[in-house]
């Protein structure tokens, strides 16, 4: 398998889910959430959500800084473009 294939399996893989597909358009709007607010926004445990963020932020789609004790989450400005295209179009 190529590399080019394995990388566009895991980019469907990460995108798959219908609640990473929120958490990103929920932060795409330039804002910064921790784990909490998103969390309750999305009616989803805390846990899941903190899993999501990791993954997110693993393949570099999201970012996240640290401030009066939380961990603000936002996108990642320099994601890799082959998540940014997909993203362009939800």
């Amino acid at each position: 398998m190529s590399v080019n294939i394995k990388r566009w399996t895991i980019v469907f893989r990460v995108l798959s889910s219908p609640n990473r597909l929120k958490i990103i358009k929920m932060l795409s709007g330039k804002r910064k959430m921790t784990v909490g607010d998103i969390s309750v926004n999305l009616k989803v445990s805390f846990n899941a959500v903190s899993n999501n963020l990791a993954i997110l932020k693993n393949l570099d789609i999201l970012e996240a800084e640290g401030r009066d004790g939380h961990v603000f989450y936002s996108i990642n400005s320099k994601m890799p473009n082959d998540f940014r295209k997909i993203l362009n179009h939800i």
